[in-house]
């Protein structure tokens, strides 16, 4: 479970670079990219998963799963606010 959160976790900071990224890119050429919105959310969601990921990585029993369970609410809401929704 650590190791499936744990690429869930490095996975949305790729993500979140790739957002910012673009955003930068759209600016420079005038064309629409993502709003200061989606880049803080996608910011904040990383940064709580990989947190909780680390939390997950150096705790045993419920507080482990705990964690991995953060990293996935996390992860499933940003992905349903930012890009099903």
């Amino acid at each position: 479970m650590r190791a499936f959160t744990g690429l869930l976790a490095g996975g949305l900071v790729v993500l979140t670079v790739v957002v910012i990224g673009s955003a930068i890119l759209g600016d420079e050429h005038g064309l629409a990219g993502p709003g200061g919105v989606s880049i803080g959310g996608h910011v904040v969601a990383a940064i709580v998963a990989v947190a909780a990921q680390i939390y997950a990585d150096r705790r045993r029993g419920f507080a482990g799963y705990a964690g991995c369970l953060v990293v996935l609410v996390t992860v499933g809401l940003l992905f349903w606010t930012q890009w099903w929704g």
